[in-house]
């Protein structure tokens, strides 16, 4: 992958970076994938995930990337590799790019979790108005374009044709979401949240039929979960796959949009790793233009939105507060953690008015 945090090569000679331990990594993969560790290891923490961590592994000139939990307070039921390890899996050989899975280590005393192993991919994750503001007005309103035929490709793919058919629960699948976000919430609570309580209710108590239910949801689809390239312009591989399940994929939709319309389009998010470089204040298309690119190139009734952007206002609000907790009690990684607490309470007065639009 390529990302701003790791333009240079992991240092051989340096200490390996926090939550990975090379010399209990290397004596497992001796084992497990021999020709892994015949070379020495060295790894850099790739920046910009803010849940899971990722390292870009040196294996002597091979070059794969580690996905681990992150450290301390993992909620249960979050962070499951096992579920990112099968999905990549499943959709190899389908229309949707994504990384050649490698490994799965489901023992946490080799490096203090679970993990796995992908091949790395070439591209760029955008996730920043550095990287965005150099595109041309053409790439990146291709770029945006070709998420939404991804996000459209993914939501195209039968279940059962990949082995996916028991990957989730589709019945009831919006009515848990709401519950199992507030029950994040409770886990992850640490300050006075006004509006959000009353968000929680709204949703659970309003939720849609859920027609489209039983398609492969992402569960985080957004631009800097891609790697991407501009000349020409491609969806590389969609990453970041630890939510994914069997449910209504309006709610990958729905979820989009807020990143793309509701912090895109504040001030709140210049700098802020969310959701910098996105959305119309960054030179992108508008989100009703990404509906209709989405909707020509899927057979999903797109309907009205307005519930599932209030359910990703929610979301997003709990998973902010959770990773501002994490700060607070010092374990995150990398930088921009600081402000990420700054975007819960505009997040949650956007899901309530969007939860009461008809």
């Amino acid at each position: 992958m390529t990302d701003p945090a790791v333009d240079a090569p992991p240092d051989p000679t340096g200490p390996a970076p926090r939550g990975l331990d090379l010399d209990r990594l290397r004596a497992y993969l001796a084992t497990h994938r021999p020709e892994l560790a015949a070379a020495p290891l060295s790894a850099r923490l790739i920046a910009g995930g803010k849940s899971n961590l990722t390292y870009l592994l040196r294996c002597g000139d091979r070059a794969v990337v580690l996905r681990r939990p992150p450290l301390g307070h993992v909620l249960a039921t979050a962070h499951d590799m096992a579920r990112e390890h099968r999905v990549i899996s499943a959709l190899a050989p389908t229309d949707v790019p994504v990384p050649e899975a490698l490994l799965l280590c489901a023992d946490a005393e080799v490096i203090g979790a679970p993990f796995y192993l992908m091949e790395k991919v070439d591209g760029e994750v955008y996730r920043s108005r550095s990287q965005t503001d150099p595109l041309t007005a053409a790439q990146r309103r291709e770029l945006a374009m070709t998420m939404m035929d991804t996000l459209a490709a993914l939501h195209l793919v039968e279940p059962a044709a990949v082995g996916l058919a028991d990957f989730g629960r589709p019945e009831g699948y919006l009515a848990r979401q709401v519950r199992r976000w507030a029950g994040q919430l409770d886990r992850s609570r640490s300050r006075p949240l006004p509006g959000i309580d009353e968000l929680r209710d709204a949703l659970a108590g309003s939720v849609p039929e859920g027609a489209n239910a039983g398609r492969i949801v992402h569960g985080d689809y957004r631009l800097d979960n891609l790697l991407a390239s501009v000349d020409p312009v491609s969806v590389r591989a969609v990453l970041d796959w630890e939510m994914a399940t069997l449910g209504d994929p309006l709610a990958d939709l729905g979820l989009l949009l807020t990143y793309w319309s509701v912090l895109g389009d504040s001030e709140l998010t210049e700098g802020n790793p969310v959701a910098d470089g996105v959305g119309p204040r960054a030179g992108f298309p508008s989100g009703e233009e990404l509906i209709d690119r989405y909707a020509g190139r899927s057979d999903v009734d797109v309907g009205p939105l307005h519930w599932h952007v209030a359910l990703g206002c929610f979301k997003l609000a709990v998973i902010c507060e959770g990773i501002h907790y994490r700060h607070t009690l010092g374990q995150t990684l990398g930088g921009g953690f600081d402000r990420i607490g700054d975007m819960v309470a505009p997040l949650v007065e956007h899901g309530l008015h969007a939860v009461r639009e008809r």
